[in-house]
């Protein structure tokens, strides 16, 4: 104890606090904070987003979910590019897109490891279909229990739905959702999800534990992704929601699903194998959202 320690304790003050020395930061986030990997990003990047913005956000989320530290750098990698490309910003701060770590299993070793996934969230959909130029609108409605709803197809489709001025309106069961887009040409397009059908997409849904969390937002998205097949929103939008359907039923997603990434080879930034398992340690237990 140095003199002015023991000075301290022997008329009870605190002592000197004592500077902590600086831990490395793990691997992933000095890849994803590299000169090199921000280059391949400012490839991909659209001009309403920036290089070094993406990798802040990417090295942000890695920090708020000490989960995606274990998944491969392969993968992380990626979704950060798909998001990227999109012109999507990951995370909770917009809610357009989110970077999750599933479970994957290697089918020679039978061992288990993480990868890292890009889940669009329904006002990522949103804004994509706008970016068409042909939607001058796109908006995603719950309707509770004791709301006046209705709606009709048939020659002249319609919506009716006025809200309950209960306070207690958001606490009660979700019963429909819909979704209304306007087009530039006039006109407008909808699609309604009764509660029945929206648990049913829940049913077949991996990530069960992100609906039984979100499930208000989960539905809406759900809904946006019906309607999507009958607006005029890009050959890319229409792609990446069928991708994120599948991604999210637990089916297999092929080559020729996902977008083309041509701005990085995910291999500059593999250093593990994707057939190893990786290490998470005992106070952050692993996800079982794809057993």
């Amino acid at each position: 104890m140095s003199t002015s320690d023991q000075l301290a304790a022997a008329v009870g003050a605190p002592s000197a606090p004592v500077a902590k020395p600086k831990t490395k930061a793990p691997a992933i986030v000095q890849q994803v904070l590299s000169d090199q990997f921000k280059k391949q990003l400012a490839l991909a990047v659209p001009k309403h987003l920036s290089a070094d913005r993406m990798a802040r956000i990417a090295a942000t989320e890695l920090r708020k979910t000490p989960d995606l530290l274990d998944t491969t750098p392969a993968s992380f990698m990626g979704a950060v590019m798909q998001s990227a490309q999109l012109g999507l910003e990951p995370g909770s701060a917009l809610g357009q897109a989110y970077l999750v770590p599933f479970n994957k299993k290697n089918q020679k070793t039978g061992k288990w490891y993480k990868e890292c996934q890009l889940i669009l969230g329904y006002r990522g959909m949103i804004d994509l279909a706008r970016r068409s130029g042909q939607v001058l609108s796109l908006s995603a409605f719950a309707v509770h229990e004791g709301d006046d709803f209705s709606y009709q197809l048939g020659l002249h489709p319609d919506i009716h739905h006025v809200p309950s001025c209960d306070a207690g309106r958001i606490k009660k069961p979700i019963i429909f959702v819909y979704a209304v887009a306007n087009l530039k040409g006039g006109g407008c397009q909808f699609e309604v999800m009764s509660r029945a059908e929206v648990e049913a997409v829940k049913t077949e849904a991996k990530s069960k534990n992100v609906w039984d969390k979100y499930f208000e937002a989960m539905a809406l998205k759900t809904v946006i992704r019906r309607l999507f097949k009958y607006l005029p929103v890009s050959i890319e939008a229409l792609q990446v929601a069928n991708v994120d359907a599948k991604r999210e039923a637990g089916d297999e997603i092929k080559p020729e699903d996902v977008i083309d990434i041509n701005a990085i080879s995910v291999e500059d930034f593999k250093d593990i194998d994707d057939a190893e398992v990786v290490g998470t340690s005992q106070d952050t237990p692993v996800e079982t959202t794809n057993k």
